[in-house]
């Protein structure tokens, strides 16, 4: 029988573009031929909510249970179905079981050619001396019946999308981090040998802790914490000779496999050393979490994907999510940054937090003139700055911003987003004007010891070795937000609203000493070092459940209904 053939619905309509879609040329020299049309890949593609989040759902003062979530807020029926249709049109095929339970990504499957013809976007490979990435540059279109319904389609370019923040002490060409960007596809570089770290100061994460004064016998039991990942991996052995010399049990790790990332370790030189420092840091400081990895590929894909399984996630339930990952503003895409920023206001509506690392390469972010890192540039996210810290025991003698740039061992990041308007809770805190209309929201919004100089000891790959970077900082307060939640019995959730507010105040350090290039600290918040590095122990009261003290709604019990006899 012949095929039949599905009637040309969209095919037949006026082409719109994607908004927030536009990607930039490919900018390193490279030989390009076409994508081979054979080759299948997945998209993830992003549909509308059925409604909008409220104000008070996105700074988490109005929490959702997750049935509510998806009952309110999930893919909007209508949309899916659209995109459902339009898929089989083109030859692409849904993924089972995308949607997830409360996320609004459907993956679609098909061929190179058939992806070109859907999306309206050339592919082609680009091989450089290291690596052949599949790109495409410009704009998507789509159909017009699917404007608005759409709001990302993430995929079909694979280029690498984020650097680790993290510096290897005496490691001046931060070559480690560089190949870890590549996703393993750079020149590996080797480790930096311990002669090159005698200079140095270094911390465990428990001594760092002890000068933040968490709490005595600090406890995250019944917590976990969720970490993403764009590359690398963790060896089991590593994990449990390092939390012996601690003195702590092994804390329970679980790998978690996203758009076919895995736990992959190598050598130290890669992003080995971002995911050890991860876990260790985190779970160093908060005994008793469980530690949940989300391995994905380093695309805006992959980041998007991880992100969202890791906020949707009812096996592990991470109440906090730490990303040491990301890049400046300017080298995202718009699509990508708002469907990010869409996925954490989900967590602050669930009553997760998210943390991230603000960068290590001053106010720059490694561009040119002022740049703010992404996602910590999210005001969904507490962005984490760097200091120089030197303590005696358990007392602080010195607590500066870290600025190495003169050494080219890094600095923290921090400035004035260009994209995210300032929020209600920063109005007061006088941050800079912005360099583009549209931005406003000022990074960071805490700090902790970042500079490798005195960075901390963690095993990576049978080796120990001294690490540092922003990095460092937003797992450091990852744990320190699940000692909270568990000490408050009650997740913190999006954290700003409560530690600006200035009766928090004597829950922080102000550091007053030091620049990271076009910024300088000063009294109250800054463009460095946020509102300052934890005392925890006095922060802690202030992590309250939500910015109002009202604990999470829950939905009224449904009375079931009587059979008739």
């Amino acid at each position: 029988m012949p095929t039949k053939k599905t009637a040309s619905h969209f095919a037949t309509q006026s082409r719109i573009i994607l908004p927030g879609s536009q990607k930039a040329a490919f900018a390193q020299t490279a030989t390009e031929k076409p994508a081979p049309a054979a080759i299948r890949i997945t998209v993830s593609v992003v549909v509308k909510r059925k409604a909008p989040l409220k104000t008070a759902n996105r700074l988490g003062k109005e929490r959702l249970t997750r049935v509510q979530f998806r009952q309110a807020h999930g893919p909007d029926p209508n949309a899916l179905k659209l995109v459902r249709a339009f898929a089989k049109e083109y030859g692409l095929t849904p993924v089972p079981g995308t949607p997830a339970p409360g996320s609004r990504i459907i993956k679609l499957t098909g061929s190179i050619t058939a992806m070109q013809k859907a999306f309206g976007a050339p592919l082609v490979h680009k091989t450089t001396e290291t690596a052949t990435y599949r790109v495409r540059e410009g704009s998507i279109t789509l159909p017009s019946e699917l404007s608005g319904s759409v709001e990302a389609v993430l995929g079909l370019d694979n280029r690498p999308q984020a650097e680790p923040h993290f510096r290897i002490a005496g490691d001046t060409r931060n070559f480690a981090a560089r190949t870890a960007q590549a996703g393993g596809f750079a020149t590996p570089h080797a480790s930096i040998q311990p002669s090159a770290q005698q200079a140095n100061i270094s911390y465990t994460p428990v001594q760092v802790a002890q000068f933040y004064q968490f709490p005595a016998n600090a406890s995250a039991a019944g917590q976990t914490i969720g970490i993403l990942e764009l590359g690398g991996g963790y060896r089991a052995a590593d994990i449990t000779a390092y939390f012996k010399s601690l003195g702590q049990p092994t804390p329970k790790v679980t790998a978690v496999s996203v758009d076919g990332g895995k736990n992959s370790p190598s050598t130290s030189s890669s992003a080995d050393g971002e995911v050890m420092l991860d876990i260790e840091v985190s779970a160093a400081v908060a005994p008793g979490a469980n530690i949940a990895v989300y391995f994905a590929p380093n695309t805006d894909q992959g980041f998007l994907d991880a992100l969202d399984a890791a906020i949707h996630d009812t096996t592990n339930k991470p109440s906090v999510i730490s990303i040491s990952w990301g890049s400046a503003e300017a080298n995202w895409t718009q699509q990508s940054m708002t469907a990010l920023d869409a996925a954490c206001q989900s967590a602050a509506a669930l009553g997760i937090t998210v943390t991230a690392a603000a960068g290590d390469n001053g106010s720059t972010d490694g561009g040119t003139g002022n740049n703010v890192d992404f996602p910590s540039s999210s005001p969904h996210v507490l962005a984490c700055g760097g200091t120089k810290l030197t303590g005696s025991g358990t007392t602080i003698t010195s607590e500066v911003v870290w600025n190495e740039l003169a050494n080219n061992e890094g600095a923290t990041g921090g400035g004035v987003s260009n994209v995210f308007p300032l929020p209600a809770w920063q109005s007061s805190t006088n941050v800079p004007a912005p360099g583009k209309a549209t931005g406003g929201r000022g990074v960071p919004d805490v700090c902790g010891n970042a500079d490798p100089a005195t960075g901390y000891t963690v095993r990576v790959d049978g080796q120990d070795l001294v690490i540092g970077g922003t990095s460092a900082v937003a797992p450091l307060w990852a744990g320190l937000i699940a000692v909270a939640n568990q000490q408050n019995g009650a997740t913190a959730g999006l954290l700003q609203p409560q530690i600006y507010a200035a009766k928090a105040k004597a829950g922080f350090r102000d550091i007053t000493s030091g620049d990271n290039g076009s910024f300088s600290a000063g009294p109250g918040w800054d463009a460095c070092t946020g509102l300052g590095s934890p005392i925890t122990a006095t922060l802690i009261p202030f992590l309250t459940t939500t910015a109002s003290g009202k604990k999470p709604t829950k939905p009224k019990p449904t009375k079931p209904t009587k059979r008739k006899k």
